[in-house]
């Protein structure tokens, strides 16, 4: 049965406040309410809560989409007893309070160890959180950093990409690096530094 349609005054009204979340659920929740006889304050939290959680899911697709992911690997796909890493280290990585205490991560192996997969993992679950991820490798980071040098918008770029809670750079070691990519990397390793959390993949050991 299909809840009554919104009065036509009161439709108005919402989109003018742009509330799209509580105008979608209203008919139901009120037809709901009239039928159970909640209490007016009852009404008043769900109605609201409908459109939090609509927004916090909203602002989490775009922040996806600006993260530029490369595949969406998550969690529901990684398999933790085929990695090298140990279950306990990515027990406590996937709590991601390193992110919380701006530390730094590098994960290192052969190609096709899953070293992107897991870091993607992670960086999924930190925009669950609310958090705000930028995705690059080496080779992309280094053409944005590039471009504004260009267009004389180095700090800006810099600081749009510092922005975020973590800034992943993927496969360093895949092509040579060059003066260009070295530099890019220490600006954003410069800029992030105790403020920001930086997560790299390598198939280069770290002591190489």
């Amino acid at each position: 049965m299909t809840a009554p349609a919104l009065p036509e005054d009161l439709e108005r009204l919402l989109r003018r406040m742009r509330l799209p979340y509580l105008r979608k659920a209203a008919p139901d929740v009120l037809a709901t309410a009239r039928a159970q006889r909640w209490d007016p304050a009852e009404v008043l939290r769900v109605l609201l809560t409908e459109e939090v959680t609509g927004r916090d899911s909203a602002t989490r697709r775009t922040r996806r989409k600006t993260a530029n992911f490369p595949t969406g690997k998550t969690f529901s796909s990684w398999r933790p007893e085929d990695s090298s890493v140990s279950e306990a280290t990515q027990n406590a990585l996937a709590t991601l309070e390193w992110i919380g205490r701006h530390e730094n991560l590098a994960v290192a192996g052969p190609s096709g160890t899953g070293k992107s997969h897991f870091v993607e993992a992670l960086a999924h679950a930190a925009i669950e959180n609310d958090m705000r991820v930028s995705w690059f490798t080496l080779e992309s980071l280094t053409v944005a950093v590039g471009k504004a040098k260009v267009d004389g918008t180095v700090a800006r770029t810099i600081s749009r990409i510092c922005g975020c809670d973590l800034i992943v750079v993927d496969d360093i070691g895949m092509l040579p690096a060059g003066a260009d990519a070295a530099e890019a990397f220490y600006r954003i390793v410069d800029a992030a530094y105790e403020r920001r959390s930086i997560a790299v993949t390598s198939n280069i050991h770290p002591s190489g």
